[in-house]
């Protein structure tokens, strides 16, 4: 039987409020990589396509857009560190299953997908670095 009509305790909405926020920041630097992906890809044709001579700029643009996508998922990436709390408690696993736990996996989690995803970011910026032309 719910007990939907009773108050949630303080520790209880804390403890939410936080999962709610890992899981955002588990979605975040991925989200980031994918909208730094296609942005980049976009500009590109577009710029390819109907006014070549932009190139330089373009090229500019994505390289400062690529800065921002970095500085976000570098940040997203030390929140998560933090929350990983591993320098702390110095346990990689948590296998207990209980609050502290599942709220330390869901910060590793978002730690490595912030490596990742930091790491598609540089690969998706090589073709702006390496190309000097559209054709």
């Amino acid at each position: 039987m719910r007990n939907d009509h009773l108050p949630q305790s303080d520790p209880d909405r804390r403890e939410f409020r936080e999962e709610a926020e890992s899981l955002w920041r588990i979605t975040l630097a991925p989200a980031t990589w994918a909208a730094h992906f296609v942005t980049s890809y976009a500009i590109a044709a577009v710029v390819c396509a109907k006014a070549p001579t932009l190139l330089p700029h373009a090229r500019l643009a994505l390289l400062m857009a690529t800065g921002l996508a970095l500085a976000v998922i570098l940040w997203l990436g030390w929140r998560a560190w933090r929350q990983w709390d591993y320098r702390t408690t110095g346990d990689y696993t948590n296998a207990l299953g209980e609050a502290e736990d599942r709220h330390q996996f869901l910060g590793h989690a978002a730690v490595l997908l912030a490596l990742i995803s930091a790491i598609g970011v540089v690969y998706g910026t090589l073709p702006v670095l390496l190309l000097e032309t559209c054709r």
